[in-house]
């Protein structure tokens, strides 16, 4: 009897306890559903009103009255005036002070703008760090594009090297436009080539488009005549060449029958590469002598010196086709002995120029004789026609005036 009376009054109790955590759970969850108030961060400013105990100044609202505005008033009229400035913007401002490897600026925003030293410039070494001093003035006056949002003081962060960037890609076009040659300074140097900067923008220079030199650690520092190979500003490409600008510069002096120096930089099966001033001429088998050559090695070997005369060119693509059996005295002298061509390159040269300018008239005076001789044809043509009727008379005419003009 006594052990049922036990368990009855355990079982009310589990059941006093489940009802209890139920109601438990249930407040747990109601609490939950309640938002908590969001809290407005503080700004720098209120951080430090909030920790000022110092004297506090009230104007008398006499003073106020005079001077036409109070504290309140002011407060009101700044927070009225509508600050845009978004990202991307070009906003003029003024330079205030240096602070903390950067500069402050005034853009007329509700706080001042931070300008960092990576930003300053354009031109900046990596190896060394640039002391802002040395990059923006006290005081100056310039633009500055806004690359942030405002941080939680309002503070925006300026850059004056996006500014400069594009102005640097616009001054490269206009340039690669006139294709004119310009120099620029070797800033480093890599197995495939070179580093040149190029209105501040890095320019890659491949080394087989440097002349007359490798690119190695002298060529540090040292600025060279360049033109363009590839510009590409949305890859942020630039390509130079230095053998382009130097070639173009010298075909401009070069003309068919001028005798030049040069070095013997390879041979090929059908003649030999000449480097004639920093250009590659070829100086084909047929044209370096008279007789008939079986072996070019016993004639030129690669690094030898040798005179020779220029007979045609191609100025847009840098191409000079050579010759050394213009200027042999006799035929058959490059291959027994060069010495004697070259001590008579000038003069022979000269004698080749005058034949070539004497035949030259001789055609040119076969050619009117032929031309003649087919009106003095025609002439009697027309007057056999005039003789046959009269109908045929104004082709005959037509005839001589279709000469007439040739001929003028």
């Amino acid at each position: 009897m006594k052990l049922g009376f036990a368990i009855l009054a355990l079982a009310g109790s589990a059941s006093a306890f489940s009802t209890v955590g139920q109601t438990t759970r249930t407040n747990t969850a109601l609490f939950s559903t309640i938002e908590k108030p969001a809290v407005q961060q503080m700004t720098r400013f209120d951080r430090i009103k909030s920790k000022y105990k110092g004297p506090k100044i009230q104007l008398d609202p006499e003073i106020e009255s005079e001077v036409g505005f109070s504290y309140a008033s002011f407060d009101e009229a700044v927070g009225a005036i509508d600050y845009s400035f978004n990202r991307n913007d070009v906003v003029k401002g003024t330079v205030v002070q240096y602070d903390k490897g950067g500069c402050i600026v005034d853009i007329g925003a509700k706080a001042s703008a931070f300008l960092p030293a990576q930003e300053a410039s354009l031109i900046q070494t990596k190896d060394e760090k640039v002391p802002i001093e040395s990059l923006i003035d006290i005081d100056e006056e310039r633009n500055f594009e806004i690359i942030s949002e405002e941080d939680e003081n309002g503070q925006l962060m300026v850059s004056v090297r996006r500014i400069q960037y594009r102005e640097a890609w616009e001054r490269v076009v206009e340039k690669q436009e006139t294709d004119e040659a310009f120099e620029a300074e070797c800033v480093s140097v890599n197995r495939g080539g070179a580093i040149f900067l190029v209105e501040g923008l890095r320019a890659f220079l491949p080394g087989s488009h440097l002349t007359g030199r490798l690119p190695d650690e002298d060529l540090i520092g040292q600025k060279l005549p360049l033109k363009f190979l590839e510009v590409n500003q949305e890859d942020n490409k630039l390509v130079v060449s230095n053998r382009r600008a130097v070639v173009e510069a010298q075909m401009e002096d070069l003309s068919r029958g001028d005798v030049i120096d040069g070095i013997v930089k390879a041979l090929k099966p059908y003649g030999a590469f000449v480097e004639v001033g920093g250009m590659s001429g070829l100086l084909h088998i047929s044209q370096i002598s008279m007789d008939r050559i079986n072996d070019l090695e016993r004639v030129l070997q690669p690094g030898q010196k040798i005179k020779c005369m220029i007979i045609d060119h191609d100025k847009v693509n840098g191409r000079i086709a050579l010759s050394t059996k213009t200027l042999e005295p006799e035929p058959g002298d490059m291959i027994r002995d060069p010495d004697r061509v070259y001590e008579m390159a000038e003069g022979q040269a000269q004698i080749y120029l005058e034949k070539q300018e004497a035949e030259r008239k001789k055609r040119e005076a076969s050619a009117k004789d032929i031309v003649l001789g087919l009106g003095d044809a025609l002439d009697d043509l027309g007057v056999g026609m005039e003789g046959g009727g009269d109908k045929e008379a104004p082709a005959g005419d037509d005839a001589s005036d279709n000469l007439d003009s040739i001929l003028s």
